[in-house]
């Protein structure tokens, strides 16, 4: 399969009422946000503002993760709950949704009936080797470094803080990530069961 690395160079950041956003990755290549028209997208936020609204994407399905820091969420109305490092949380990206506190996060936005998304956070405290299964019909794949590095051995890949492997081809066959004392989140897209 062919995968390429990303850099902070070729991440594009934006701003917005509560922060910032830097686009990881997004497809269709080239696609922008702001049209709506892509498949899916790949991101991380800084949210400053105490509280916040989040912006209504009602053509998506969206995956959310805290990397720092710690935020209340309250999804169409329900209990507000605390999302913490290490948890991931999906929901209707057109239902009102409220945080509180101040976090940077990390978001994956699937457009509805195209595909489904898959987020998992690998948090190590020591060296570890994880053997990651995409799936059938994978689209689309990613793996983020948070913090420290890792390898992907069978593809002679590795990825340092703040870069993105990424495979547009698909990736259905499972492979190795090998680290040490870091955090790394891996996105996957596949197609929707027809």
């Amino acid at each position: 399969m062919n995968w390429k690395l990303l850099t902070k160079t070729e991440y594009v950041t934006t701003s917005w009422s509560g922060g910032t956003t830097t686009q990881l990755a997004i497809s269709p290549e080239g696609a922008v946000y702001a049209d709506r028209d892509f498949l899916w997208r790949l991101s991380s936020a800084t949210v400053e503002l105490e509280r916040s609204d989040f912006t209504p994407l009602p053509d998506y399905n969206r995956f959310l993760a805290v990397l720092d820091g710690e935020i209340k969420l309250k999804i169409d109305g329900g209990e507000p709950f605390p999302l913490a490092p290490g948890r991931v949380v999906a929901f209707d990206g057109g239902v009102p949704v409220e945080s509180w506190g101040r976090c940077v996060d990390f978001n994956l936005m699937v457009r509805k009936g195209a595909g489904t998304g898959f987020v998992t956070e690998l948090r190590r405290e020591e060296d570890y080797e994880e053997t990651i299964q995409p799936g059938a019909k994978t689209r689309g794949l990613a793996v983020y470094c948070v913090s420290g590095r890792a390898s992907l051995p069978r593809f002679g890949l590795e990825v340092q803080e703040g870069q993105t492997l990424l495979c547009l081809e698909g990736q259905s066959e499972s492979f190795t990530v090998k680290g040490g004392p870091g955090v790394l989140m891996v996105a996957a897209v596949r197609e929707a069961d027809s």
